[in-house]
């Protein structure tokens, strides 16, 4: 029996993203995002569709997108090739995500984190050889972490992963 692959968007999707796969999402979350703690214990599946609140702005197209129990965002995404400006893309989506969760008149204390979990086929971090390498906001020069983690970048990269059935 043949099987569709994984890395291929629709079935990236009905793995992931489907309304009857909320347990493999949560179970695949917590191990990626929090190193196998079960901080996650229900989240609801979003429309990955994230459209522009101007019109002028690009349309973006995730491959999955979810609220966690404590209303953080995770956005994920697939990536089998290499393409021009990928890391870009990966911040633009991340950004756009953040930044249209309020309304015209709300508060900034409303806004929530969001995580952008990206799992790639092909290597980033070629000096790194950790499969699974976050991203956050930090002090550079003295190495202390931004007041809160309110945007985070997580990057699976497939082919580091070296552990056989």
């Amino acid at each position: 029996m043949r099987f569709i692959s994984p890395k291929i968007d629709y079935a990236f999707k009905m793995i992931f993203g489907s309304d009857q796969s909320e347990e493999i999402l949560i179970s695949f979350l917590n191990a990626i995002i929090y190193e196998g703690k079960n901080k996650i214990q229900s989240l609801t599946i979003l429309n990955p569709y994230n459209p522009p609140q101007i019109q002028t702005l690009k349309d973006s197209y995730l491959d999955v997108r979810a609220v966690l129990n404590d209303n953080s965002q995770v956005i994920i995404e697939m990536q089998v090739a290499r393409v021009t400006a990928f890391d870009k893309r990966v911040v633009y989506n991340l950004a756009k995500t953040y930044s249209t969760q309020l309304g015209t008149r709300e508060g900034y204390r409303h806004l929530k984190p969001v995580i952008a979990v990206t799992i790639t086929d092909f290597k980033m971090f070629d000096k790194n050889p950790d499969v699974v390498n976050y991203f956050y906001f930090l002090n550079e020069k003295k190495i202390v972490e931004y007041t809160s983690e309110e945007m985070q970048l997580v990057f699976v990269e497939m082919p580091k992963f070296q552990k056989s059935l």
